[in-house]
Protein backbone atom coordinates (compact mmCIF):
# COMPACT_ATOMS: atom_id res chain seq x y z
CA UNK A 1 0.00 0.00 0.00
CA UNK A 2 3.01 2.36 0.75
CA UNK A 3 4.24 1.95 -2.46
CA UNK A 4 1.47 2.70 -4.58
CA UNK A 5 1.25 5.78 -2.33
CA UNK A 6 4.83 6.81 -2.87
CA UNK A 7 3.91 6.05 -7.19
CA UNK A 8 0.99 8.10 -7.24
CA UNK A 9 3.18 11.05 -4.83
CA UNK A 10 6.01 10.73 -8.03
CA UNK A 11 3.00 11.23 -10.78
CA UNK A 12 1.92 13.68 -9.14
CA UNK A 13 4.83 15.75 -8.66
CA UNK A 14 6.33 15.09 -12.08
CA UNK A 15 2.88 16.42 -13.28
CA UNK A 16 3.96 19.44 -11.68
CA UNK A 17 6.62 19.82 -12.67
CA UNK A 18 5.68 19.47 -16.27
CA UNK A 19 2.85 21.99 -15.67
CA UNK A 20 5.57 24.22 -13.93
CA UNK A 21 7.77 24.04 -16.88
CA UNK A 22 4.88 24.22 -20.25
CA UNK A 23 4.15 27.87 -17.51
CA UNK A 24 7.48 29.05 -17.56
CA UNK A 25 7.98 28.43 -21.36
CA UNK A 26 4.38 30.11 -22.61
CA UNK A 27 6.17 33.01 -20.23
CA UNK A 28 9.25 33.85 -22.13
CA UNK A 29 7.15 33.24 -25.33
CA UNK A 30 4.74 35.76 -24.41
CA UNK A 31 7.40 38.15 -22.89
CA UNK A 32 8.96 38.15 -26.88
CA UNK A 33 6.24 38.66 -28.77
CA UNK A 34 6.87 42.43 -30.42
CA UNK A 35 10.39 41.53 -30.62
CA UNK A 36 11.50 41.55 -33.71
CA UNK A 37 15.38 40.37 -35.18
CA UNK A 38 17.00 41.90 -37.75
CA UNK A 39 15.97 45.01 -39.69
CA UNK A 40 12.49 46.64 -38.72
CA UNK A 41 11.81 48.88 -41.32
CA UNK A 42 10.68 45.80 -43.67
CA UNK A 43 13.71 45.27 -46.10
CA UNK A 44 16.60 42.73 -46.06
CA UNK A 45 20.01 43.78 -43.78
CA UNK A 46 22.18 46.09 -46.43
CA UNK A 47 20.06 45.73 -49.05
CA UNK A 48 19.66 49.76 -49.26
CA UNK A 49 23.15 52.38 -49.23
CA UNK A 50 23.12 55.70 -46.96
CA UNK A 51 25.13 58.40 -47.42
CA UNK A 52 25.86 60.78 -44.12
CA UNK A 53 26.77 64.10 -45.01
CA UNK A 54 28.70 66.12 -42.45
CA UNK A 55 26.42 67.97 -40.20
CA UNK A 56 26.68 72.10 -40.01
CA UNK A 57 27.04 73.56 -36.12
CA UNK A 58 24.42 76.28 -36.07
CA UNK A 59 25.31 76.85 -33.02
CA UNK A 60 27.70 79.31 -30.72
CA UNK A 61 29.72 76.02 -29.29
CA UNK A 62 32.29 75.13 -31.23
CA UNK A 63 33.14 71.59 -32.77
CA UNK A 64 30.04 70.32 -32.26
CA UNK A 65 29.16 69.12 -36.34
CA UNK A 66 31.15 65.92 -36.11
CA UNK A 67 30.71 64.33 -33.06
CA UNK A 68 27.39 63.79 -34.32
CA UNK A 69 28.21 63.07 -37.72
CA UNK A 70 30.50 60.55 -36.46
CA UNK A 71 27.74 59.01 -34.02
CA UNK A 72 24.78 58.68 -36.64
CA UNK A 73 27.53 57.01 -39.03
CA UNK A 74 28.54 54.33 -35.88
CA UNK A 75 24.51 54.13 -35.18
CA UNK A 76 23.89 53.28 -38.93
CA UNK A 77 26.42 51.09 -38.97
CA UNK A 78 25.41 49.22 -35.81
CA UNK A 79 21.75 48.80 -36.72
CA UNK A 80 22.59 47.17 -40.16
CA UNK A 81 19.39 48.09 -42.00
CA UNK A 82 21.16 50.37 -44.20
CA UNK A 83 25.22 49.83 -45.16
CA UNK A 84 27.27 53.43 -45.66
CA UNK A 85 28.30 54.64 -49.11
CA UNK A 86 29.82 57.62 -50.76
CA UNK A 87 26.66 60.16 -52.24
CA UNK A 88 27.11 59.56 -55.30
CA UNK A 89 26.36 55.86 -54.58
CA UNK A 90 24.03 55.93 -52.06
CA UNK A 91 20.44 55.33 -52.66
CA UNK A 92 19.73 57.81 -49.49
CA UNK A 93 21.67 60.86 -48.32
CA UNK A 94 21.04 62.42 -45.30
CA UNK A 95 21.82 66.23 -44.39
CA UNK A 96 21.59 67.65 -40.91
CA UNK A 97 22.46 70.84 -38.52
CA UNK A 98 23.24 71.01 -35.13
CA UNK A 99 20.53 74.09 -34.13
CA UNK A 100 20.69 74.02 -30.74
CA UNK A 101 23.48 73.40 -27.24
CA UNK A 102 22.19 74.49 -23.74
CA UNK A 103 22.45 73.24 -20.74
CA UNK A 104 20.23 73.74 -17.39
CA UNK A 105 20.92 73.31 -14.01
CA UNK A 106 20.05 70.36 -11.85
CA UNK A 107 21.39 70.56 -8.55
CA UNK A 108 23.71 72.40 -6.57
CA UNK A 109 26.32 72.57 -4.07
CA UNK A 110 24.76 71.33 -0.72
CA UNK A 111 26.43 74.17 1.03
CA UNK A 112 26.34 77.01 -1.49
CA UNK A 113 23.26 77.16 -3.62
CA UNK A 114 24.89 79.35 -6.04
CA UNK A 115 27.61 76.90 -7.45
CA UNK A 116 25.91 74.38 -9.69
CA UNK A 117 27.07 70.70 -8.91
CA UNK A 118 24.93 68.84 -12.23
CA UNK A 119 23.48 69.41 -15.62
CA UNK A 120 21.47 68.64 -17.73
CA UNK A 121 23.11 68.96 -21.36
CA UNK A 122 20.86 69.07 -24.76
CA UNK A 123 21.66 68.90 -27.78
CA UNK A 124 19.28 69.38 -31.25
CA UNK A 125 19.99 68.82 -34.79
CA UNK A 126 17.50 68.97 -37.86
CA UNK A 127 18.17 65.54 -39.72
CA UNK A 128 16.75 65.72 -44.13
CA UNK A 129 16.99 62.02 -45.01
CA UNK A 130 16.28 62.11 -49.02
CA UNK A 131 15.78 59.34 -51.52
CA UNK A 132 18.28 59.89 -54.48
CA UNK A 133 16.90 58.54 -56.79
CA UNK A 134 13.41 60.30 -56.83
CA UNK A 135 14.17 63.16 -54.93
CA UNK A 136 11.18 62.46 -52.27
CA UNK A 137 12.03 63.59 -48.46
CA UNK A 138 11.66 60.44 -46.50
CA UNK A 139 12.38 61.91 -42.91
CA UNK A 140 12.80 65.28 -42.16
CA UNK A 141 12.37 66.17 -38.44
CA UNK A 142 14.24 67.77 -34.81
CA UNK A 143 16.22 65.39 -32.92
CA UNK A 144 17.32 65.66 -29.44
CA UNK A 145 20.44 64.06 -27.62
CA UNK A 146 20.95 65.09 -23.81
CA UNK A 147 23.24 64.26 -20.56
CA UNK A 148 23.60 64.92 -17.34
CA UNK A 149 27.05 66.01 -16.32
CA UNK A 150 28.81 66.38 -13.04
CA UNK A 151 30.86 70.00 -12.95
CA UNK A 152 33.61 69.28 -10.33
CA UNK A 153 36.05 72.57 -11.01
CA UNK A 154 36.35 73.15 -14.55
CA UNK A 155 33.09 73.34 -16.92
CA UNK A 156 34.73 73.04 -20.23
CA UNK A 157 36.36 69.88 -19.39
CA UNK A 158 32.78 68.37 -18.05
CA UNK A 159 30.88 69.79 -21.21
CA UNK A 160 33.81 68.35 -23.68
CA UNK A 161 33.44 64.82 -22.12
CA UNK A 162 29.25 65.01 -22.21
CA UNK A 163 29.58 66.23 -26.28
CA UNK A 164 30.57 62.28 -27.41
CA UNK A 165 27.38 61.08 -24.81
CA UNK A 166 24.86 63.61 -26.02
CA UNK A 167 26.04 62.94 -29.95
CA UNK A 168 25.38 59.27 -29.25
CA UNK A 169 22.01 59.79 -27.47
CA UNK A 170 20.89 61.80 -30.91
CA UNK A 171 22.23 59.09 -32.91
CA UNK A 172 20.54 56.49 -32.04
CA UNK A 173 16.89 58.57 -31.67
CA UNK A 174 17.54 59.76 -35.57
CA UNK A 175 18.76 55.93 -36.36
CA UNK A 176 15.52 55.00 -34.95
CA UNK A 177 13.93 57.72 -37.32
CA UNK A 178 15.84 56.94 -40.39
CA UNK A 179 15.26 53.22 -40.13
CA UNK A 180 11.63 52.96 -38.73
CA UNK A 181 10.42 55.73 -40.95
CA UNK A 182 6.87 55.97 -41.49
CA UNK A 183 7.75 55.96 -45.23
Amino acid sequence: MDRALANQQERGMSRWIVRFALLAMTAALAGCAGYRLGPTGGQSAGARSIAIQPFLNQTMEPRLGEPVTQALRKSVQKDGTYRLASQADADVIVTGAVVSFSRSELSYQPNDLATVRDYTMHLTAQIKAVERSSGKVLVEKFVSGRSNVRVGSDLASAERQAIPIMAEDLARKATSAIVDGTW
